[in-house]
């Protein structure tokens, strides 16, 4: 018996001898491959999948562990088993016999594994971290040699904006240092789960295996050498993860276990998604428009999972708390919050909460809606009695509004600002507001330097604002640089362009800080400057936000706690400004100075006013 290894873990193939001599039976899957000891949830479900698989008799002997069901599908070459785990059980292996007219034809053996110490204290991502976003097939080439590999479909071609180019986990690893060295400690990376289609496979969300690191990116062995360097550099790194969709070639497929594994199983009649988000929290609103958004499908090449099903909803709950125990993870975030099954969601994050109570999970509600976002953060009261589990979501309406306070021309009597002003103040809709993501751009959207119309002023202006707010924010790699394609802003392919210096014969390489322009090298200092500060600051942390309504194109914010007062002022005038400082005395409570974070320039504010230079912000410590 060949006992599962971490190098097997996710292309499981055991052998299996029988009691015959003469013939051999082999299981091409079990999912999950192994398991942990001393988990909160009591059962575990095994997928089992081979050939006429449910012919046969499973059981087994372990103290600790009870077969409780086996439940046999309409496919028989599947079966699912659920194990009844007690609090007490030690780690260890143990056989399943699988039998037949009574008689032992094979044996497997099953792990379950000691948890990492503390693994259920583990701390995830907060409004401590600074998050650092890395589409990894465009960040680094770390293996030239794995960039295509024999038997995936899709081979590397640089040349191709929407193919594969060839970075990877050893690309990442390589350049934690720089990662580190800019202040971040949290690392979100788009899927590096096999994504084996035939092509556009390089973004990662048409998983064709939920248990195996696309060969491309490197194995799972290498995945776990990469949150524990990260560790070590005190970056906790969080998965991004899939529940709606996965790949139409994912290997089941072509043998699906039941009639209803995805929605709309009929490939030539299947209806997409409407999108229509707002139907879930309607309150007039239909189970057809629910029906019609949760149940479509994305693209032709993204099956709508049914997450109804339950033996597949077991399936999933349980992946995701396998990557977490496997990878050590500190944080997950979930793609598409709103499409899955919206039940099984709350299941889903429920679980994960219960194994892991200080963990963070970030769903994706791409609605620049306040109201609709922050009915799925976990505390939120519901008019329609929804209970969500989930504690965190990415700020879509604030990275919105502030999107159009920066571009909106100035007018007599305007307030330009007054759009993220008044979306910040929809945060009584919200029961932790701390508690979300805030970011200036993403993997989906234009670069935030094309979102400002490549105007640099107004760049800095809305970074000073994502680093002086509440929640957490999260920083897409290449924005440091002023990544962004002034003839396709738009184009998924051009926003995740390669890092300059990923690639041997690179041009400019940012790694190593050369080729770069001054203003891309003043973007690099700025945005390290920021980040570090707040990293080191924790009024930007927990403190409290105080913002004044804007007026005459001045907007100001503060952030204090016992020890340190942060106060930062948008200038969007094209001239300067002298501001009058008696208006902000309910913040300043008669400071008479305050250091610039940038420049280290000290203010004196017992004259009255601040002279402000035009089109600037400027992030002062109160001193």
């Amino acid at each position: 018996m060949k006992r599962i290894t971490l190098a097997l873990t996710l292309m499981l193939f055991a052998a299996f001898q029988l009691a015959s001599a003469k013939t051999k039976v082999s299981i091409d899957r079990v999912e999950p491959a192994f398991w942990w000891a001393g988990m909160e949830h009591p059962e575990l479900q095994l997928l089992i999948h081979g050939k006429e698989i449910s012919n046969l008799t499973p059981s087994l002997s372990y103290e600790g562990v009870q077969l409780d069901q086996t439940i046999k599908v309409e496919n028989a070459n599947y079966l699912f088993l659920i194990l009844k785990i007690s609090d007490d059980v030690k780690a260890g292996s143990f056989p399943i016999e699988f039998k037949q007219k009574g008689k032992v034809v094979f044996t497997y053996n099953y792990e379950l594994k000691e948890r990492r110490e503390n693994s259920a204290g583990r701390q995830g991502f907060s409004n401590k971290d600074v998050m650092y976003l890395i589409t990894p097939d465009r960040f680094a080439n770390g293996v030239p040699e794995n960039d295509t590999v024999d038997g995936l479909k899709e081979a590397a071609d640089r040349s191709n904006m929407s193919g594969r180019h060839g970075g990877d986990i050893q690309g990442i690893i390589n350049n934690l240092d720089y990662i580190q060295d800019l202040g971040f400690t949290a690392l979100w990376v788009n899927p590096l789960l096999e994504n084996d289609m035939e092509v556009y496979s390089y973004h990662g969300y048409s998983t064709t295996d939920y248990y195996k690191i696309d060969e491309r990116f490197g194995s799972n062995e290498d995945y776990v050498r990469l949150s524990a360097e990260a560790k070590k550099r005190g970056i906790k790194l969080i998965m991004d993860q899939i529940e709606n969709h996965c790949g139409l070639d994912h290997w089941w497929t072509k043998d699906l276990p039941t009639a209803d594994w995805y929605n709309y199983q009929d490939l030539e009649k299947k209806p997409y998604s409407t999108h229509q988000r707002v139907s879930l929290a309607d309150p007039y609103g239909t189970e057809t428009d629910r029906k019609g958004h949760a149940d479509g499908w994305f693209v032709d090449s993204m099956p709508d999972l049914n997450q109804k099903n339950e033996l597949l909803a077991n399936y999933l709950i349980q992946n995701s708390i396998w990557w977490v125990e496997f990878g050590d993870l500190g944080g997950i975030r979930q793609d598409t919050y709103s499409y899955p099954d919206a039940n099984f969601m709350a299941e889903w994050s429920r679980r994960i909460m219960l194994e892991y109570p200080n963990f963070n999970i970030v769903g994706e509600e791409w609605s620049e809606n306040p109201a609709i976002v922050s009915r799925w953060q976990k505390g939120k009261v519901n008019a329609n009695g929804y209970e969500s589990y989930l504690p965190s979501l990415m700020d879509f309406p604030v990275q919105a509004a502030l999107k159009r306070s920066l571009n909106k021309e100035i007018a007599p009597y305007s307030n330009t600002f007054n759009e993220v002003y008044e979306t910040l103040a929809a945060d009584f809709l919200y029961a932790d507001p701390y508690n979300l993501v805030i970011f200036p751009d993403n993997h989906d959207t234009p670069r935030f330097f094309n979102q400002v119309n490549e105007n640099y002023d107004l760049f800095k202006m809305g970074l000073m604002y994502i680093y002086t707010t509440r929640g957490i924010p999260q920083i897409f790699y290449g924005t440091e640089i002023l990544m962004g394609n002034v003839d396709h802003p738009e184009d998924h392919a051009y926003i995740r362009e390669d890092m300059p210096g990923g690639w041997e014969g690179d041009k400019a390489n940012v790694f190593k800080g050369e080729g770069l322009s001054k203003e891309q090298e003043d973007a690099l200092y700025f945005v390290k400057t920021l980040t570090t500060f707040r990293r080191d600051t924790p009024a930007l942390h927990d403190g409290k936000l105080k913002q004044y309504a804007p007026a005459n194109e001045i907007f100001v914010m503060f952030r204090f706690d016992e020890s340190t007062k942060v106060m930062t002022i948008f200038n969007k005038n094209v001239e300067d400004k002298d501001v009058e400082l008696a208006h902000y005395e309910e913040s300043l409570q008669g400071a008479k100075s305050a250091k610039n974070v940038l420049t280290g320039e000290t203010y004196d504010l017992s004259k009255g006013t601040l002279k402000v230079p035009a089109m600037t912000s400027l992030m002062l410590v109160i001193e």
